[in-house]
């Protein structure tokens, strides 16, 4: 197959494979999203292939040319985050076909605290249509080669990924209708933003607006009201509030999708914006203050994450604090040379790549302690070392990279990018990764010693699951070791990153 039929696949395989887990019913939905998950992850390895073979790969849609057509290009940097969301999605899949088909405490009383976020037959059925087209969307964002298109795809998953949030119940609707009512005012200060850039220059498409666009006041003003509806997209702080409770109620493949995958597309288009459409406009400060958010970010994250007492909670805390590791490393980038070996951009995504799958590698293992435990109050999880020995591995892996020690692939990233700002002078954003880091092992190590300390005794009458399901077990401890792994795709992914890469 050619990389433009590749391409294709990548976006029309997740889609037709919701539509077949939707017409499945309950009984077949979980087979059609494996299937669907397992021929997506391969659509985008022949993609890979096709791009570091003959470089960027485009398809013009209908046979029209922009302005007027639809144009889809995968270089290095969508290609890359392509295979990121194909392999940590798979090991999500695979996990959740374990999770939701398994009795999670039935008929189990549980020590006081949140109850347990026990699936049901509605959530099995639903969850994996909803999700492939979160798949599929955000695949079709990644090679999406203008403006209006990466505005359709972006609704397309921040709606799916409301839907996603509410399957937990009505538990989680305050965080569903909070998720939902930033996620529209996100997507409607972007789209203002496209309309002013399409009315000064007659396109949408990104190289022709690389070319055309100058420094005026209708830029600027699109400028700043895009990259503000990707912030609030992005949660990146202070715009982070409505995280951690969206991601704390929902089931926990849910939680690792949304940490691992979803924040991920607003990263991707604030990198498009000011490394590619207007990194060539003198406007450093933008890039700076987006560093500067993100150096908040990491150290607001990582104290408010100090200070939970339950474990989903304090997991999507420290998501703040590492998505703010990917803002710092932008103004740094814009500075570098295009495809630059070892480069702030490779460090980025790196490091995205690193905490995606240890990030989803964790929310998973939450969800096995609340199966096995009943809560996730990180105090009362003492001696899930003995009982959940898979689990705790696969815990100590991802806090591992997290953190940002050898031999992971946070630790690359985290290296890469002290390095980027060590050449540029950028002596307080080094302090800042390495003060991040210090918390991220305070807050992991902590949750991380429950696992050896000897159990206490349990209130009178509670009880709690024997043990949580073994075979989703197997998909955690997988993604904790696809993040230690990444520790040698610093050189592989550095190529990857020149081909198509801006001037």
């Amino acid at each position: 197959m050619s990389g433009g039929a590749w391409m294709v696949a990548v976006v029309t395989v997740p889609l037709a494979a919701a539509v077949a887990a939707l017409l499945a019913g309950r009984r077949g939905a979980a087979a059609a999203g494996l299937l669907g998950s397992l021929i997506g992850t391969v659509a985008v390895l022949g993609l890979e292939v096709a791009v570091l073979r003959d470089g960027m790969q485009r398809v013009i849609v209908g046979g029209w040319a922009a302005p007027l057509g639809i144009e889809l290009r995968a270089d290095g940097l969508s290609s890359a985050m392509l295979l990121m969301t194909a392999v940590v999605g798979a090991g999500i899949s695979f996990y959740a076909w374990g999770y939701f088909d398994a009795p999670h405490a039935a008929g189990a009383t549980h020590a006081p605290g949140p109850a347990p976020d026990t699936p049901t037959d509605r959530q099995d059925w639903l969850f994996w249509p909803v999700w492939l087209l979160a798949w599929g969307a955000l695949n079709a964002l990644y090679i999406s080669g203008d403006l209006f298109n990466l505005y359709v795809t972006l609704e397309l998953l921040g709606l799916a990924a409301v839907a996603l949030v509410a399957l937990a119940g009505a538990g989680a609707a305050a965080a569903a209708l909070r998720y939902l009512l930033l996620a529209l005012l996100g997507s409607m200060l972007y789209i203002l933003g496209v309309e002013l850039l399409y009315a000064a220059h007659q396109t949408l498409d990104l190289q022709q607006l690389r070319e055309r666009v100058q420094p005026s006041l209708s830029v600027g003003l699109a400028a700043a009201l895009m990259t503000t509806g990707l912030l609030v997209k992005t949660a990146v702080f202070p715009l982070h509030f409505w995280l951690p409770p969206a991601h704390g109620a929902a089931p926990a493949p849910v939680s690792a999708a949304l940490s691992a995958l979803v924040v991920k597309a607003g990263f991707y288009l604030l990198a498009r914006l000011w490394l590619d459409l207007f990194g060539a406009l003198p406007w450093q400060a933008v890039p700076t203050l987006l560093g500067a958010l993100g150096a908040g970010a990491v150290l607001w994250g990582g104290v408010q994450a100090l200070r939970q007492q339950r474990l989903k909670p304090m997991i999507a805390y420290s998501t703040v604090a590492q998505l703010g590791y990917l803002m710092i490393a932008l103004p740094l980038a814009g500075r570098e040379a295009a495809g630059a070996a070892g480069g702030a951009l490779t460090a980025a995504v790196l490091l995205a790549a690193s905490h995606a799958a240890a990030k989803a590698s964790m929310f998973l293992c939450a969800g096995s302690l609340l199966a096995a435990y009943g809560h996730d109050r990180i105090d009362a999880l003492a001696g899930f070392g003995a009982r959940l020995p898979l689990t705790a591995t696969a815990f100590a892996l991802a806090t591992l990279s997290l953190v940002g020690l050898p031999p992971t692939g946070g630790f690359v990233g985290k290296y890469l990018l002290v390095e980027s700002a060590v050449r540029a002078g950028a002596w307080v954003t080094v302090a800042v990764v390495l003060a991040g880091s210090l918390l991220a092992a305070m807050v992991l190590f902590h949750a991380l010693s429950r696992a050896f300390v000897e159990p206490g005794e349990l209130p009178p009458g509670a009880l709690v699951a024997p043990s949580a399901p073994t075979t989703p077990q197997f998909a955690s401890l997988a993604l904790a070791l696809l993040a230690v792994a990444m520790a040698l795709a610093g050189g592989p992914l550095g190529a990857l990153l020149a081909v198509g890469a801006a001037p």
